[in-house]
Parts: structure tokens; sequence; C-alpha cells
């Protein structure tokens, strides 16, 4: 029984020395869990910019409809204006952050969040902006910028941010 023991805790020790080692790529991006933006495995643009400065809140958000991901033409001033200085500054790299109001599950609001960040990359996209200095962020319904319960606050929640990097 002492030789079965002693080779099960030698497989055992065997088994936990191999898991360990599968976790020597935690700082990589396997597939694209980041979302959308660069290349499949690149890093994070949060990560690749440490010691970098964030600059969220230097350009106005776009809003949407109720529902909608679409960037509609009152709001593509906004956009073209990142894209300004993104061109500017090719050192710059952005994330865009997708919101919503509290309507809706919180799965569709993440899911709708994700379709407005990627409308917003798209758009800057076609203006010429490289997508390898794009990222896109879904928050859905959990930060809202307007606290309320009423047409005023939802509209203000549905939106898209710009957060800069440096």
């Amino acid at each position: 029984m002492r030789k079965y023991g002693s080779f099960f805790l030698s497989l055992l020790f065997v088994l936990v020395a191999v898991s360990m080692s599968g976790c020597a790529n935690l700082g990589q991006n396997p597939a694209g869990v980041y979302g959308v933006g660069g290349s499949l495995d690149s890093i994070p643009l949060s990560d690749r910019f440490q010691g970098g400065t964030e600059h969220p809140g230097l350009f106005p958000p776009v809003y949407f409809a109720y529902d909608s991901s679409q960037v509609v033409e009152s709001e593509r001033s906004k956009v073209e204006a990142v894209s300004r200085h993104l061109k500017q500054n090719s050192s710059v790299a952005v994330i865009i952050e997708g919101h919503c109001d509290e309507r809706g599950s919180r799965e569709y609001n993440l899911a709708l969040g994700e379709r407005r960040a990627l409308a917003v990359r798209a758009y800057l996209a076609g203006l010429g902006v490289g997508v390898d200095r794009i990222q896109t962020k879904s928050y859905g319904e959990e930060n809202p910028s307007v606290p309320g319960h009423d047409e005023e606050s939802w509209a203000r929640n549905r939106r898209g941010e710009f957060v800069l990097y440096y």
C-alpha cells in the first residue's frame, strides 16, 4: 500500500507542476479575449500603455438612440474630432467604451454596449485611424453617467466614451 501512496503523491506533484506551467502566459491575450482591436493576440491598450497617461473624458461621449448602435449624423462630428486628434498624435491609442441605460437584461445590454463601441470603432477606422490603435469594451448598464430612472437619465447613459492613452 505504501508503494501506491508514493506513486499517487508523485503523480499529484507532476499534475500540479504541469498545471502551473500552463499559467505562464497569463499576461498574454489568448484569441482576442480583450475585445476587438489590433491582432487577435494583441495585449489590451491599457496594459500596453502602462506608465502612459490615461485621459478619459478628453472628448465628449457619442450618444445613441434607444436600442440602437447607429452613430447618427448629429454625433459624427464628435468621432471626427477624435479621428483628427489620433491622426495628429500617432502614439495615442483609444479604448471606446460602450454603455447602455438600465432597461434590458444584463446580457442584452453588454451586447448592445459592444455593438455601440464597435460602431464608433468602425466609423473611426473609416476615417483612416488604424484599427491597431482602437479597442472596445462594453460596460452595458453597469456604469451610468447619470443616476435616475427617467428618459432624460436614460438618454445620457446610452453612450460611447473615449479613453485615450498617451
